[in-house]
């Protein structure tokens, strides 16, 4: 029998358990990759389908390990190599295949500049997660300091996705593509803030917000292009709508 004065050595977690969160990061790099080659043939529903699929799992990986107490320097690195694929490359050669490689219609010139822009959009999304993890537990938590490379992803998905939908081709609106491209990759990199969904006391949240988010499903059940689009449309204008009226604010009390 125990000694019961001797403290108990507490048994050793599982190491099986860390492949929990790692297996689910690599779903995440999966469906990434599955959207590039999506787009690469044309399929470009099912592309931003994927790009959708990867967020998701890019929202679990990190609860689990925390739920699991697995979180590791490992994950985390591998987390941000698996987000830059997901929602750095991907969407912007979703976005090149579907209308930035049209500008080539306009000449030359025009057609480097759309490749161009694809790249400044991955070069911003990896300046972006680079920063977030340099500054990880030194902002404040309900604040992202730039559009989060999901957020920019969503968005730039969602253009393709709505205008697809509604029968618009590519060439059709290779400017509209030019400059949500350029939009979200700028909007990345920016100082501009953006709510992150998180940091309410107890992780609770408020009524309405639930109440919101139910509203959300049911909209995504009937017409899922146009719901994401607007989700994302609304979600990337708060963010300069709040900086502006942050400036217009002292302004005003000065007077």
């Amino acid at each position: 029998m125990d000694d019961p004065q001797t403290p108990t050595t507490p048994r050793p977690r599982s190491r099986h358990i860390y492949l929990l969160p790692n297996l689910l990061t690599t779903a995440n790099m999966f469906a990434g990759f599955y959207a590039i080659l999506a787009a690469a043939n044309g399929s470009f529903e099912a592309a931003c389908i994927a790009v959708i699929v990867a967020g998701i799992f890019d929202g679990l990986d990190g609860r689990v390990a925390r739920l699991t107490g697995t979180t590791s320097e490992f994950g985390v690195q591998y987390d941000s190599l698996s987000d830059l694929l997901s929602f750095g490359i991907a969407p912007a050669l979703v976005m090149y295949h579907w209308g930035l490689a049209q500008l080539a219609l306009d000449g030359g010139v025009w057609g480097k500049v759309g490749w161009a822009a694809a790249f400044l959009y991955v070069a911003c999304a990896a300046l972006r997660l680079a920063r977030f993890n340099v500054s990880a537990g030194s902002t404040d938590k309900r604040w992202f300091i730039g559009l989060a490379s999901p957020a920019s992803a969503g968005t730039m998905i969602s253009v393709v996705w709505l205008f697809s939908s509604l029968g618009y081709s590519g060439d059709e609106l290779r400017w509209v593509a030019l400059f949500a491209t350029v939009t979200c990759a700028l909007l990345m990199v920016s100082r501009v803030r953006f709510f992150a969904f998180r940091g309410w006391p107890g992780e609770r949240v408020p009524f309405w917000f639930m109440v919101v988010v139910v509203a959300v499903l049911v909209a995504l059940m009937i017409d899922t292009p146009k719901v994401i689009f607007a989700v994302a449309v609304v979600y990337v204008l708060s963010g300069p709508v709040g900086w502006l009226v942050q400036r217009i604010r002292p302004k005003a009390a000065a007077t």
